[in-house]
């Protein structure tokens, strides 16, 4: 991929904030955090850490022209998941459908660009022993040319609560050659012994460019997994943060790419174990063909008396053509000692000897490597908290396998059906007291 030298501050000007700022009706404290983001866009790099600023494949960005404030007609949506709550963003704005029954600073430039341009929103609270398991269904299309959506999630679950959120990105086919912005930002708060699991399917178009922030700190005994699929976009970048405070919380983040063309993957893990008896484990995977790009950075830091603290930092890509590339940085911080951390890493092209093993069972050798490629992302699915949901991205990933995208239209939804939490064979202990429904 060619580099590019990003224009900065021809992205957005400050008369284009002051703009937003008033079409929104922003209040004064409002006003104030999008005007120092702004200042923070303007004046920070891209990657805050410098141990990591020689790998980034953040380039090719241009959002000169990306309008905030674009808006346009409702897109068609498929029938709503039955009980469950449906949040929509798209150029019309924000929509929210309720079931009948339930009637910080950025520290870098584009987290501080996501801030400048919020423009969609909302607070969700489970309150404390709420018996029912939560379902909210998230959709994000962008159906706008040089759309640009900036969504901002506060979530707080309750004590006891069980909640099932899956945030969708698509987008519509638009004939702009313009790049498209979706940024995301959630803030997660557990309460004790609450079950969460925050499910991200990413399939936009190869021109959008994407920013995720999620931030999560956990109650005693409390159970989070995040799990962000990645199928489209041009760049993307994941940054999650998540501070394991109660004792005996246990946060799975599991992660899974698949690039082609010049599509890039940049995803930054940080665990803080502040509590005693807390479980941490990442496993990031990412198949990468053509000129592909992928980065997986975990940081792992174990504080003076976070004791017994069980921490796991597992990064492994697999390079399918010869312009393809891929970085993994694991880090393990650690200041006590009763605990037990570890951390594997790999690079590397397709075994020969499996591909070989597969051929001499009549199988072609595209198919073959195909077969493996998705075995090595399958290793991460069949881990996930959230009951076949192998099976449900399957169709997904063998579009983009075969180099299809997976447009937003009419009579082709791309959402996930039902789903339910029940734990799988790998993880037995991984499951919520009922099936969310």
């Amino acid at each position: 991929m060619a580099a590019a030298v990003p224009r900065f501050e021809e992205w957005i000007v400050p008369e284009a904030v002051r703009n937003l700022t008033k079409s929104l009706g922003d209040p004064p404290a409002v006003a104030k955090l999008r005007a120092e983001s702004y200042e923070r866009f303007i004046e920070l790099p891209i990657e805050p850490n410098p141990l990591y600023r020689g790998y980034g494949y953040f380039t090719g960005v241009d959002l000169t022209g990306v309008n905030p404030q674009a808006s346009g007609p409702s897109v068609d949506l498929p029938p709503g998941l039955p009980g469950a709550i449906r949040i929509v963003h798209d150029a019309s704005g924000t929509k929210v459908t309720l079931p009948p029954k339930a009637a910080e600073a950025p520290a870098d430039r584009l987290s501080a660009l996501a801030s400048v341009l919020i423009n969609r929103g909302y607070r969700l609270e489970i309150p404390d022993g709420y018996a029912e398991p939560v379902r909210v269904q998230d959709l994000v299309i962008l159906s706008q040319p040089r759309e640009g959506l900036s969504v901002r999630r506060s979530i707080r679950a309750g004590t006891d609560a069980q909640l099932l959120l899956t945030e969708e990105v698509f987008s519509t086919a638009v004939g702009d050659p313009g790049q498209r912005l979706y940024a995301s930002g959630s803030d997660v708060e557990l309460g004790d012994r609450t079950k969460t699991v925050f499910l991200t399917v990413h399939a936009p178009d190869l021109k959008t460019v994407s920013i995720y922030r999620r931030t999560a700190t956990t109650g005693a005994d409390a159970r989070l997994a995040w799990q962000w699929n990645g199928l489209g976009g041009y760049r993307s970048k994941v940054r999650n943060q998540t501070r394991l405070v109660g004792s005996g919380s246990h946060v799975d983040d599991l992660q899974t790419f698949y690039g082609a063309k010049d599509q890039s993957y940049d995803s930054s893990v940080d665990f803080t174990h502040v509590g005693t008896d807390t479980h941490g484990q990442s496993i990031t995977r990412g198949v990468f063909t053509d000129h592909a790009r992928g980065m997986s950075r975990g940081l792992v830091r174990i504080e003076s008396e976070a004791r017994k603290t069980v921490a796991y930092v597992s990064e492994h890509a697999m390079l399918l053509a010869r312009g393809a590339r891929s970085d993994t940085i694991p880090i393990l911080e650690i200041l006590c000692r009763d605990v037990k951390a570890t951390h594997s890493t790999s690079v590397a092209p397709v075994d020969p000897e499996r591909v070989f093993y597969l051929e001499t069972r009549g199988i072609g050798p595209d198919e073959a490597i195909r077969m493996i490629g998705e075995g090595f992302l399958s290793y991460v699915l069949e881990r996930s908290p959230v009951a076949g949901l192998r099976e449900f991205l399957y169709p997904s990933l063998a579009a983009r396998w075969e180099g299809r995208e997976l447009p937003w239209k009419p009579g082709s939804f791309h959402v996930l059906p039902f789903l339910s939490v029940a734990g799988t064979e790998s993880a037995p202990e991984w499951r919520f007291d009922t099936k969310l429904r």
